[in-house]
């Protein structure tokens, strides 16, 4: 049953009580949300939008134009602007936050599944999000609607800034509405036209999944619903402005999605969303995913039904669907192993063999804007990259894979064993020891003579790290 540990959260570090009962142990962790146990300096979002929007605004409307016949001295200015908008120190101090929120914090379940929403709700790597956004909705959006209805998250991620900006809904508008028919749009030759990127990723990513057979005609008629919703443009603060309906852009009348009517204006998104987030192929989505992400790449109809039950009866009650998803793992937790993802591998690491991870807050608030981040400050970033898995960074819209299998390549177990060897430069000097070793695998295994056998192959420490963090003991969970 140790493993649980290890499938629900990041297993058990040395200095912690095992829990006698792991089941109320995970279940007690997810009814609320926690102030955030990181104590270090933190921005805002819209802190952060503001930083972007000096780096957006001084690059295209400034230096370039300044220094277009001097490449030289126009990355030199470039190199200055970054520091001065801290372009290259965030998303390094998100991760750490995150980090420590697994690692340190008294609801490491709670941040296992914040890490799966955030993938769920996935921003990938486009226009400086990473650098400036990401984190932040994470922080503002994801985290604080674990504990609520999914209705209520999905709508708040729908119109966040950072959704909207990711899938350019801003460039949305109906070829019948009041903007269509603007000089301007004629003088510039620009008709209005329809995105349909955020619609399609509302209904394919976000609730139904295709299994609800949706059709190109329920795509466009979302992106109608959807035109309106935007980011405030000027030309101070070109594409960083906050998120309001703008009517003008609205497509009018009636419009249709999955055989419902809903009516024009800026109520319609919420009642979509609703209906959406209520349809019986959308709880059968999550259901799915949440199986795939703890306990199998294939779960049966048996497993996801009782997330699906709490699903309906609580009205999407994020709380109960994740009391049901952890009551599944604990019933299949025998069964079936899933192959860690690399930054939940990373993670465990360094929980488990208690490193000192992430860096501290002395070091994270050492940082002042204007100024090169230190190597340190920016190890989080550069070693996610490294193993292959920075959570900001996905490459698509539907974000990192959670299917285990697809984790499984050479050069990503490569990378795992590089990382392992390298890992032992963050040990505490008093745990490099044989006692140590037996005192975290007795913890965190269910077979811990067999996983002890196998580490007194090696007498050095580091040797012994390398051989425990790429056993397939540990490997799975």
């Amino acid at each position: 049953m140790k493993n649980f540990f290890r499938k629900v959260a990041f297993g058990i570090g040395p200095n912690e009580e095992l829990p006698s009962d792991p089941l109320s142990w995970a279940l007690n962790q997810v009814s609320d949300v926690p102030k955030l146990s990181w104590t270090g300096r933190l921005n805002s979002e819209k802190e952060l939008r503001l930083l972007y929007r000096e780096w957006v605004y001084n690059d295209r409307k400034v230096i370039r134009k300044k220094y277009k016949d001097n490449k030289t001295l126009y990355k030199t200015h470039r190199d200055i602007l970054r520091h001065k908008t801290g372009q290259k120190f965030w998303e390094s101090l998100e991760i750490t936050v995150r980090h420590n929120e697994a690692i340190n914090s008294q609801s490491p379940v709670l941040a296992k599944l914040w890490m799966f929403w955030g993938n769920f709700f996935t921003i990938s790597d486009k226009d400086f999000l990473p650098q400036y956004s990401t984190g932040p909705y994470q922080r503002e959006i994801i985290r604080p609607n674990l504990n609520q209805t999914f209705e209520k998250m999905v709508y708040e991620v729908t119109t966040s800034w950072a959704m909207i900006h990711h899938l350019d809904n801003s460039e949305s508008a109906g070829p019948k509405s009041t903007t269509a028919f603007q000089d301007w749009r004629k003088k510039k030759k620009e008709p209005a036209t329809i995105n349909e990127n955020h619609a399609r990723e509302l209904l394919e990513l976000h609730t139904v999944s295709p299994e609800a057979g949706y059709t190109q005609e329920d795509i466009i008629q979302l992106a109608y619903i959807m035109t309106g919703w935007q980011r405030r443009w000027s030309k101070k603060h070109l594409e960083t402005g906050d998120i309001w309906f703008n009517s003008e852009y609205h497509q009018p009348g009636k419009k249709k999605v999955l055989g419902k009517e809903y009516k024009k204006g800026k109520k319609a998104l919420a009642a979509v969303i609703r209906d959406l987030v209520n349809h019986p192929n959308c709880r059968d989505f999550v259901a799915e995913r949440l199986c795939r992400y703890l306990i199998t790449d294939e779960p049966t109809k048996e497993m996801k039904q009782p997330i699906i039950d709490a699903f309906k009866k609580s009205d999407g009650h994020l709380t109960e669907i994740h009391k049901a998803a952890i009551k599944v793992a604990f019933d299949y937790n025998d069964k079936y192993k899933n192959f860690q993802n690399p930054e939940n591998w990373f993670v465990q690491v360094a929980k488990i063999s208690d490193l000192q991870w992430p860096p501290s807050t002395t070091l994270m608030d050492l940082y002042e804007l204007g100024n090169k981040p230190t190597r340190s400050q920016r190890y989080p970033e550069r070693l996610l990259k490294r193993i292959g898995h920075h959570p900001y960074k996905a490459k698509q819209p539907n974000g990192w894979s959670d299917i285990s299998t697809d984790w499984l390549s050479p050069e990503l177990l490569i990378r795992r064993l590089v990382y392992a060897k390298e890992s032992y430069l963050f040990n505490k000097p008093e745990n490099n020891n044989n006692e140590f070793f037996e005192k975290i695998v007795q913890k965190n295994f269910d077979n811990p003579e067999k996983i002890m056998l196998y580490l007194d192959k090696k007498n050095n420490p580091s040797d012994k790290q390398v051989l425990l963090f790429n056993h397939p003991e540990f490997l799975k969970a």
